[in-house]
Protein backbone atom coordinates (compact mmCIF):
# COMPACT_ATOMS: atom_id res chain seq x y z
CA UNK A 1 0.00 0.00 0.00
CA UNK A 2 1.62 3.25 -1.19
CA UNK A 3 1.88 6.23 1.13
CA UNK A 4 0.11 8.35 -1.53
CA UNK A 5 -2.90 6.03 -1.45
CA UNK A 6 -2.98 6.29 2.32
CA UNK A 7 -2.81 10.10 2.24
CA UNK A 8 -5.45 10.30 -0.50
CA UNK A 9 -7.90 8.18 1.46
CA UNK A 10 -7.24 10.13 4.64
CA UNK A 11 -8.05 13.30 2.70
CA UNK A 12 -11.25 11.85 1.23
CA UNK A 13 -12.35 10.71 4.70
CA UNK A 14 -12.18 14.38 5.72
CA UNK A 15 -14.04 15.51 2.60
CA UNK A 16 -16.98 13.07 2.61
CA UNK A 17 -19.50 12.21 5.28
CA UNK A 18 -19.17 8.72 6.73
CA UNK A 19 -20.99 6.21 4.57
CA UNK A 20 -21.26 8.59 1.59
CA UNK A 21 -22.26 6.28 -1.26
CA UNK A 22 -21.54 8.87 -3.95
CA UNK A 23 -17.94 9.14 -2.79
CA UNK A 24 -17.84 5.35 -2.66
CA UNK A 25 -18.87 5.12 -6.31
CA UNK A 26 -16.35 7.79 -7.30
CA UNK A 27 -13.47 5.99 -5.59
CA UNK A 28 -14.57 2.68 -7.10
CA UNK A 29 -14.55 4.28 -10.56
CA UNK A 30 -11.31 6.27 -10.36
CA UNK A 31 -9.32 5.03 -7.40
CA UNK A 32 -8.59 7.11 -4.32
CA UNK A 33 -5.69 9.12 -5.72
CA UNK A 34 -7.44 10.20 -8.93
CA UNK A 35 -10.67 10.90 -7.05
CA UNK A 36 -8.72 13.18 -4.71
CA UNK A 37 -7.18 15.00 -7.67
CA UNK A 38 -10.56 15.35 -9.43
CA UNK A 39 -12.17 16.90 -6.38
CA UNK A 40 -9.29 19.33 -5.86
CA UNK A 41 -9.63 20.34 -9.52
CA UNK A 42 -13.43 20.56 -9.16
CA UNK A 43 -13.80 18.50 -12.34
CA UNK A 44 -15.31 15.04 -12.27
CA UNK A 45 -14.89 12.64 -15.23
CA UNK A 46 -17.73 12.97 -17.77
CA UNK A 47 -18.39 9.23 -17.72
CA UNK A 48 -18.97 9.30 -13.96
CA UNK A 49 -21.20 12.38 -14.24
CA UNK A 50 -23.19 10.67 -17.01
CA UNK A 51 -23.81 7.61 -14.88
CA UNK A 52 -24.92 9.76 -11.97
CA UNK A 53 -27.15 11.76 -14.32
CA UNK A 54 -28.87 8.59 -15.51
CA UNK A 55 -29.76 7.92 -11.90
CA UNK A 56 -31.09 11.49 -11.54
CA UNK A 57 -28.39 12.38 -9.04
CA UNK A 58 -26.67 15.19 -10.98
CA UNK A 59 -28.01 18.09 -8.88
CA UNK A 60 -26.94 16.39 -5.70
CA UNK A 61 -23.55 15.61 -7.27
CA UNK A 62 -22.87 19.32 -7.94
CA UNK A 63 -23.64 20.18 -4.33
CA UNK A 64 -21.49 17.35 -3.01
CA UNK A 65 -18.56 18.30 -5.22
CA UNK A 66 -18.75 21.85 -3.86
CA UNK A 67 -18.80 20.55 -0.27
CA UNK A 68 -15.97 18.07 -0.84
CA UNK A 69 -13.77 20.74 -2.41
CA UNK A 70 -14.29 23.19 0.43
CA UNK A 71 -13.57 20.56 3.06
CA UNK A 72 -10.39 19.46 1.32
CA UNK A 73 -9.17 23.06 1.36
CA UNK A 74 -8.94 22.93 5.17
CA UNK A 75 -7.87 19.27 5.47
CA UNK A 76 -4.34 18.12 6.22
CA UNK A 77 -4.33 14.34 5.73
CA UNK A 78 -0.60 13.96 6.37
CA UNK A 79 -1.06 15.68 9.73
CA UNK A 80 -4.04 13.42 10.52
CA UNK A 81 -1.84 10.36 9.97
CA UNK A 82 0.96 11.86 12.05
CA UNK A 83 -1.41 12.75 14.92
CA UNK A 84 -2.84 9.25 14.84
CA UNK A 85 0.58 7.66 14.96
CA UNK A 86 1.65 9.83 17.88
CA UNK A 87 -1.40 8.73 19.87
CA UNK A 88 -0.87 5.07 19.00
CA UNK A 89 -3.59 4.86 16.33
CA UNK A 90 -3.17 3.56 12.80
CA UNK A 91 -5.04 4.00 9.52
CA UNK A 92 -5.90 0.93 7.45
CA UNK A 93 -7.47 0.95 3.98
CA UNK A 94 -8.74 -1.71 1.55
CA UNK A 95 -5.74 -3.81 0.61
CA UNK A 96 -4.02 -3.43 3.98
CA UNK A 97 -3.12 -6.74 5.71
CA UNK A 98 -5.42 -5.86 8.62
CA UNK A 99 -8.42 -4.91 6.45
CA UNK A 100 -11.48 -7.20 7.03
CA UNK A 101 -12.54 -8.26 3.54
CA UNK A 102 -16.16 -8.80 4.64
CA UNK A 103 -16.55 -5.02 4.57
CA UNK A 104 -16.44 -5.23 0.78
CA UNK A 105 -20.03 -6.48 0.93
CA UNK A 106 -21.10 -2.96 1.82
CA UNK A 107 -20.53 -1.93 -1.79
CA UNK A 108 -20.53 1.83 -2.32
CA UNK A 109 -21.03 2.42 1.40
CA UNK A 110 -17.81 0.59 2.26
CA UNK A 111 -15.63 2.82 4.42
CA UNK A 112 -12.77 4.60 2.65
CA UNK A 113 -10.54 3.59 5.53
CA UNK A 114 -10.63 2.78 9.22
CA UNK A 115 -8.76 4.29 12.12
CA UNK A 116 -7.74 1.69 14.69
CA UNK A 117 -6.38 2.07 18.19
CA UNK A 118 -5.60 -1.06 20.12
CA UNK A 119 -3.45 -4.16 20.35
CA UNK A 120 -5.72 -6.61 18.52
CA UNK A 121 -5.50 -7.35 14.79
CA UNK A 122 -8.89 -6.31 13.40
CA UNK A 123 -9.01 -8.76 10.52
CA UNK A 124 -8.02 -11.73 12.67
CA UNK A 125 -10.36 -10.70 15.50
CA UNK A 126 -13.35 -10.54 13.13
CA UNK A 127 -12.87 -13.99 11.62
CA UNK A 128 -15.02 -15.46 14.41
CA UNK A 129 -17.10 -12.62 15.76
CA UNK A 130 -20.59 -11.80 16.97
CA UNK A 131 -22.16 -8.37 17.32
CA UNK A 132 -23.97 -7.93 20.65
CA UNK A 133 -26.22 -4.87 20.56
CA UNK A 134 -29.12 -3.38 22.46
CA UNK A 135 -30.62 -0.49 24.32
CA UNK A 136 -28.66 2.26 26.03
CA UNK A 137 -31.37 2.52 28.70
CA UNK A 138 -31.07 -1.16 29.44
CA UNK A 139 -32.71 -2.90 32.37
CA UNK A 140 -30.78 -4.94 34.92
CA UNK A 141 -32.04 -8.04 33.11
CA UNK A 142 -30.61 -6.78 29.82
CA UNK A 143 -27.18 -5.87 31.17
CA UNK A 144 -26.96 -9.20 32.99
CA UNK A 145 -27.74 -11.13 29.81
CA UNK A 146 -25.39 -8.98 27.71
CA UNK A 147 -22.51 -9.56 30.13
CA UNK A 148 -23.18 -13.31 30.08
CA UNK A 149 -23.18 -13.30 26.27
CA UNK A 150 -19.98 -11.25 26.20
CA UNK A 151 -18.22 -13.59 28.60
CA UNK A 152 -19.59 -16.81 27.11
CA UNK A 153 -18.80 -15.89 23.51
CA UNK A 154 -15.29 -14.74 24.37
CA UNK A 155 -14.59 -17.80 26.49
CA UNK A 156 -15.50 -19.94 23.47
CA UNK A 157 -13.06 -18.03 21.25
CA UNK A 158 -15.48 -15.60 19.61
CA UNK A 159 -14.81 -11.86 19.43
CA UNK A 160 -17.56 -9.56 20.70
CA UNK A 161 -18.28 -6.48 18.55
CA UNK A 162 -20.44 -3.60 19.74
CA UNK A 163 -20.70 0.18 19.81
CA UNK A 164 -19.25 1.04 23.20
CA UNK A 165 -22.41 2.83 24.38
CA UNK A 166 -24.00 2.71 27.81
CA UNK A 167 -26.30 -0.21 28.59
CA UNK A 168 -26.08 -3.39 26.52
CA UNK A 169 -22.95 -2.40 24.57
CA UNK A 170 -20.89 -1.64 27.64
CA UNK A 171 -22.04 -4.79 29.46
CA UNK A 172 -21.11 -6.97 26.47
CA UNK A 173 -17.64 -5.41 26.20
CA UNK A 174 -17.02 -5.84 29.92
CA UNK A 175 -18.08 -9.47 29.76
CA UNK A 176 -15.61 -10.06 26.93
CA UNK A 177 -12.80 -8.33 28.80
CA UNK A 178 -13.54 -10.45 31.88
CA UNK A 179 -12.85 -13.53 29.75
CA UNK A 180 -9.43 -12.08 28.79
CA UNK A 181 -10.42 -12.00 25.12
CA UNK A 182 -10.28 -9.18 22.56
CA UNK A 183 -13.35 -7.09 21.89
CA UNK A 184 -14.02 -4.58 19.11
CA UNK A 185 -15.62 -1.19 19.79
CA UNK A 186 -16.98 0.61 16.72
CA UNK A 187 -17.16 4.34 17.48
CA UNK A 188 -19.10 7.21 15.94
CA UNK A 189 -16.23 9.61 16.67
CA UNK A 190 -12.45 9.67 16.43
CA UNK A 191 -10.59 6.91 18.24
CA UNK A 192 -8.99 9.57 20.41
CA UNK A 193 -12.39 10.77 21.68
CA UNK A 194 -13.97 9.03 24.67
CA UNK A 195 -17.71 9.05 24.03
CA UNK A 196 -19.54 8.45 26.24
CA UNK A 197 -17.18 10.07 28.70
CA UNK A 198 -18.16 7.62 31.40
CA UNK A 199 -16.58 4.79 29.37
CA UNK A 200 -13.08 6.29 29.37
CA UNK A 201 -11.75 3.46 31.55
CA UNK A 202 -13.55 0.87 29.43
CA UNK A 203 -11.99 2.21 26.22
CA UNK A 204 -8.58 2.23 27.88
CA UNK A 205 -9.01 -1.44 28.76
CA UNK A 206 -10.17 -2.22 25.23
CA UNK A 207 -7.05 -0.61 23.74
CA UNK A 208 -4.92 -2.94 25.81
CA UNK A 209 -6.90 -6.09 25.01
CA UNK A 210 -8.93 -5.35 21.87
CA UNK A 211 -9.27 -2.50 19.40
CA UNK A 212 -11.25 0.70 18.88
CA UNK A 213 -12.50 1.27 15.32
CA UNK A 214 -13.79 4.41 13.57
CA UNK A 215 -14.31 5.90 10.14
CA UNK A 216 -13.80 9.35 11.62
CA UNK A 217 -10.46 11.12 11.64
CA UNK A 218 -8.80 11.97 14.98
CA UNK A 219 -10.52 14.77 16.83
CA UNK A 220 -13.94 14.27 15.16
CA UNK A 221 -16.83 14.34 17.61
CA UNK A 222 -19.99 12.21 17.28
CA UNK A 223 -23.29 13.30 15.78
CA UNK A 224 -26.69 11.63 15.82
CA UNK A 225 -26.34 10.63 12.15
CA UNK A 226 -22.91 9.06 12.68
CA UNK A 227 -24.30 6.66 15.30
CA UNK A 228 -26.78 5.20 12.82
CA UNK A 229 -24.26 5.14 9.97
CA UNK A 230 -21.62 3.28 12.01
CA UNK A 231 -24.17 0.52 12.74
CA UNK A 232 -23.60 -0.91 9.28
CA UNK A 233 -19.98 -1.57 10.26
CA UNK A 234 -21.02 -3.43 13.42
CA UNK A 235 -23.24 -5.69 11.32
CA UNK A 236 -20.72 -6.11 8.48
CA UNK A 237 -17.71 -6.94 10.67
CA UNK A 238 -19.46 -9.84 12.41
CA UNK A 239 -20.82 -13.19 11.31
CA UNK A 240 -24.08 -12.49 13.06
CA UNK A 241 -25.85 -10.02 15.34
CA UNK A 242 -27.78 -10.70 18.53
CA UNK A 243 -30.16 -8.05 19.86
CA UNK A 244 -30.28 -8.48 23.63
CA UNK A 245 -32.75 -5.73 24.48
CA UNK A 246 -34.38 -3.08 22.30
CA UNK A 247 -37.44 -0.87 22.36
CA UNK A 248 -39.62 -0.50 19.28
CA UNK A 249 -37.66 2.64 18.40
CA UNK A 250 -34.05 1.66 18.90
CA UNK A 251 -30.69 2.03 17.20
CA UNK A 252 -30.15 -1.68 17.79
CA UNK A 253 -32.98 -2.42 15.35
CA UNK A 254 -31.10 -0.32 12.80
CA UNK A 255 -28.11 -2.63 13.24
CA UNK A 256 -30.46 -5.59 12.88
CA UNK A 257 -31.75 -4.19 9.59
CA UNK A 258 -28.18 -3.91 8.27
CA UNK A 259 -27.51 -7.51 9.29
CA UNK A 260 -30.55 -8.68 7.32
CA UNK A 261 -29.53 -6.61 4.29
CA UNK A 262 -26.09 -8.23 4.37
CA UNK A 263 -27.65 -11.72 4.74
CA UNK A 264 -25.96 -12.19 8.10
CA UNK A 265 -27.44 -14.21 10.92
CA UNK A 266 -29.76 -12.26 13.20
CA UNK A 267 -30.86 -13.38 16.66
CA UNK A 268 -32.86 -11.83 19.48
CA UNK A 269 -33.10 -12.56 23.18
CA UNK A 270 -36.67 -12.67 24.54
CA UNK A 271 -37.52 -10.65 27.62
CA UNK A 272 -40.50 -10.03 29.89
CA UNK A 273 -43.65 -9.32 27.87
CA UNK A 274 -44.32 -6.42 30.25
CA UNK A 275 -41.01 -4.72 29.41
CA UNK A 276 -41.03 -2.03 26.72
CA UNK A 277 -37.26 -2.52 26.41
CA UNK A 278 -37.84 -6.00 24.97
CA UNK A 279 -40.67 -5.03 22.61
CA UNK A 280 -38.26 -4.62 19.68
CA UNK A 281 -36.79 -8.08 20.24
CA UNK A 282 -40.25 -9.60 20.39
CA UNK A 283 -41.24 -7.92 17.14
CA UNK A 284 -38.17 -9.34 15.39
CA UNK A 285 -39.11 -12.79 16.67
CA UNK A 286 -42.80 -12.43 15.83
CA UNK A 287 -42.01 -11.31 12.27
CA UNK A 288 -39.56 -14.21 11.95
CA UNK A 289 -36.68 -11.90 11.11
CA UNK A 290 -34.58 -13.19 14.01
CA UNK A 291 -33.87 -16.52 15.65
CA UNK A 292 -34.63 -16.84 19.35
CA UNK A 293 -31.50 -17.45 21.43
CA UNK A 294 -31.15 -17.60 25.19
CA UNK A 295 -27.49 -18.55 25.70
CA UNK A 296 -24.10 -17.82 24.11
CA UNK A 297 -23.94 -21.47 23.07
CA UNK A 298 -27.14 -21.09 21.04
CA UNK A 299 -25.72 -18.01 19.32
CA UNK A 300 -22.52 -19.88 18.44
CA UNK A 301 -24.69 -22.73 17.12
CA UNK A 302 -26.35 -20.20 14.80
CA UNK A 303 -23.22 -18.51 13.42
CA UNK A 304 -20.63 -21.27 13.80
CA UNK A 305 -19.44 -24.06 11.56
CA UNK A 306 -21.98 -26.82 11.00
CA UNK A 307 -21.03 -29.81 13.13
CA UNK A 308 -18.27 -28.05 15.06
CA UNK A 309 -20.14 -25.39 17.02
CA UNK A 310 -23.38 -27.14 17.93
CA UNK A 311 -25.02 -26.06 21.17
CA UNK A 312 -25.81 -28.89 23.60
CA UNK A 313 -29.55 -29.64 23.72
CA UNK A 314 -31.21 -28.22 26.84
CA UNK A 315 -32.07 -30.85 29.42
CA UNK A 316 -34.49 -30.72 32.29
CA UNK A 317 -33.04 -30.95 35.82
CA UNK A 318 -32.42 -34.50 37.00
CA UNK A 319 -34.06 -35.73 40.23
CA UNK A 320 -33.40 -38.98 42.13
CA UNK A 321 -36.74 -40.39 41.02
CA UNK A 322 -35.48 -40.46 37.40
CA UNK A 323 -33.31 -43.46 38.32
CA UNK A 324 -36.31 -45.62 39.35
CA UNK A 325 -37.50 -48.28 36.96
CA UNK A 326 -41.07 -48.32 35.67
CA UNK A 327 -42.47 -50.85 38.20
CA UNK A 328 -40.86 -49.15 41.19
CA UNK A 329 -42.16 -45.77 40.04
CA UNK A 330 -45.71 -47.14 39.76
CA UNK A 331 -45.52 -48.62 43.25
CA UNK A 332 -44.24 -45.33 44.68
CA UNK A 333 -47.13 -43.46 43.02
CA UNK A 334 -49.56 -45.89 44.64
CA UNK A 335 -48.20 -45.40 48.18
CA UNK A 336 -50.35 -42.89 50.13
CA UNK A 337 -48.74 -39.84 51.70
CA UNK A 338 -51.00 -40.00 54.79
CA UNK A 339 -52.34 -42.88 56.81
CA UNK A 340 -51.07 -46.06 55.21
CA UNK A 341 -51.94 -48.94 52.89
CA UNK A 342 -51.16 -52.63 52.81
CA UNK A 343 -49.02 -54.27 50.11
CA UNK A 344 -52.06 -55.86 48.44
CA UNK A 345 -53.84 -52.49 48.12
CA UNK A 346 -50.69 -50.85 46.80
CA UNK A 347 -50.14 -53.66 44.27
CA UNK A 348 -53.74 -53.35 43.07
CA UNK A 349 -53.50 -49.55 42.73
CA UNK A 350 -50.16 -49.81 40.91
CA UNK A 351 -51.37 -52.60 38.62
CA UNK A 352 -48.43 -54.88 39.40
CA UNK A 353 -48.16 -58.37 40.95
CA UNK A 354 -48.00 -58.58 44.73
CA UNK A 355 -44.46 -60.02 44.75
CA UNK A 356 -43.24 -57.18 42.53
CA UNK A 357 -44.90 -54.65 44.84
CA UNK A 358 -43.26 -56.19 47.91
CA UNK A 359 -39.84 -56.13 46.25
CA UNK A 360 -40.29 -52.53 45.17
CA UNK A 361 -41.47 -51.46 48.64
CA UNK A 362 -38.37 -52.97 50.21
CA UNK A 363 -36.10 -51.06 47.85
CA UNK A 364 -38.03 -47.82 48.30
CA UNK A 365 -37.80 -48.16 52.07
CA UNK A 366 -34.04 -48.72 51.87
CA UNK A 367 -33.65 -45.58 49.75
CA UNK A 368 -35.78 -43.53 52.15
CA UNK A 369 -38.80 -43.01 49.91
CA UNK A 370 -41.37 -44.91 52.01
CA UNK A 371 -41.70 -46.11 55.58
CA UNK A 372 -43.68 -48.83 57.35
CA UNK A 373 -46.43 -47.61 59.68
CA UNK A 374 -49.19 -49.24 61.72
CA UNK A 375 -51.58 -49.31 58.73
CA UNK A 376 -49.02 -50.55 56.22
CA UNK A 377 -46.85 -48.28 54.04
CA UNK A 378 -46.80 -44.54 53.41
CA UNK A 379 -44.54 -41.99 51.75
CA UNK A 380 -41.76 -40.85 54.03
CA UNK A 381 -41.69 -37.10 54.56
CA UNK A 382 -38.15 -35.62 54.19
CA UNK A 383 -36.75 -34.38 57.48
CA UNK A 384 -35.58 -31.15 55.81
CA UNK A 385 -38.98 -30.20 54.38
CA UNK A 386 -39.87 -27.79 57.21
CA UNK A 387 -38.28 -24.40 57.77
CA UNK A 388 -35.92 -24.17 60.71
CA UNK A 389 -35.46 -20.84 62.49
CA UNK A 390 -32.09 -21.86 63.95
CA UNK A 391 -29.69 -24.68 63.23
CA UNK A 392 -29.85 -26.10 66.75
CA UNK A 393 -33.56 -25.59 67.42
CA UNK A 394 -35.91 -28.35 66.21
CA UNK A 395 -38.88 -27.20 64.16
CA UNK A 396 -42.00 -27.43 66.36
CA UNK A 397 -44.28 -27.54 63.30
CA UNK A 398 -45.63 -30.96 62.45
CA UNK A 399 -44.14 -31.87 59.08
CA UNK A 400 -47.00 -34.26 58.37
CA UNK A 401 -48.83 -31.32 56.84
CA UNK A 402 -46.48 -31.26 53.88
CA UNK A 403 -47.97 -31.07 50.42
CA UNK A 404 -49.13 -34.53 49.40
CA UNK A 405 -48.16 -33.82 45.81
CA UNK A 406 -44.59 -32.75 46.59
CA UNK A 407 -41.82 -34.93 45.20
CA UNK A 408 -40.63 -37.22 48.04
CA UNK A 409 -36.87 -36.96 48.49
CA UNK A 410 -34.63 -39.29 50.47
CA UNK A 411 -33.19 -37.86 53.71
CA UNK A 412 -29.59 -36.63 53.86
CA UNK A 413 -28.44 -39.53 56.03
CA UNK A 414 -29.64 -42.16 53.56
CA UNK A 415 -26.78 -43.50 51.43
CA UNK A 416 -28.42 -46.36 49.59
CA UNK A 417 -27.52 -46.08 45.87
CA UNK A 418 -30.45 -45.45 43.58
CA UNK A 419 -28.95 -47.80 41.06
CA UNK A 420 -30.13 -50.63 43.30
CA UNK A 421 -33.71 -49.70 42.40
CA UNK A 422 -33.22 -49.32 38.68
Amino acid sequence: MSSLELVARAALMRAADTGDTTMGRLVAALGAVKAWEAIRGRTLPPAFVARETQQERVSRLDQKLHTWHNRLASADPAEDIAIGERSGARLIVPGSPEWPTQLDQLGSSRPLGLWLHGSADLRFACLRSVAVVGARSATSYGTHVAAEFGFGLSEAGWTVISGGAYGIDGAAHRGALAADSPTVVVLACGVDIAYPRGHLDLFTAVRGQGVLVSECAPGVHPTRARFLIRNRLIAALSRGTVVVEAALRSGALNTAAHALTLNRHLAAVPGPVTSSMSAGCHRLLRERKAVCVATPEEMIDLVGVLGDDLAPPPRSPAVPRDALNDVTRKVLDAVPSRGGAGPASIALAAGVPLDAALSALGGLAAAGYVERVEKGWRVRTPASAAYRKHHSVPDPVDSSGADAFAEPMPPQEQTAPLSDLA
